[in-house]
């Protein structure tokens, strides 16, 4: 069984559940301070970069403002390698956290930029995540 501590939830580890790899490099974007705990354990060497480069596999953005998130993900398409994943995280209803961010608006946002979105998970109590990579004709 796995290291879940959120009753109702699935026993992977977080870290497996987002893709994170050995040696794979990693950006967060408004992570909440307690991330990297939520996170363990990790695999080896992961590198956790300030900004977005070349090298970058994995995004982790967390949006409670529609405007900032359309922000984000057009500068970011436009950074990324193709084969690079976005996940974008937003409070859920039962969190209580003002937002104007949803699933269908990340959606909404992220299609016309050539993302889709392949995966969603339960990320904590507050936050819900969806995975969205480069379609693959536009790689």
């Amino acid at each position: 069984m796995g290291t879940s501590a959120l009753p109702g939830y699935s026993g992977t580890p977080l870290a497996k559940k987002l893709g994170y790899k050995s040696l794979g490099h990693a950006v967060l974007i408004d992570a909440p301070a307690d991330y990297l705990a939520m996170v363990q354990p990790l695999p080896e060497d992961v590198v956790f970069q300030g900004a977005v480069t070349q090298e970058t596999d994995l995004v982790h953005l967390f949006a409670t403002e529609r405007e900032e998130l359309a922000k984000q993900l057009s500068a970011l398409r436009k950074k990324l390698k193709p084969e690079a994943s976005v996940w974008v995280s937003w409070p859920k209803k039962s969190a209580k956290v003002g937002t104007n961010v949803t699933e269908d608006v990340i959606r909404h946002v992220a299609l016309p930029l050539g993302f889709v979105d392949i995966k969603v998970c339960a990320v904590s109590e507050v936050w819900s995540g969806l995975k969205l990579v480069v379609r693959k004709e536009l790689r």
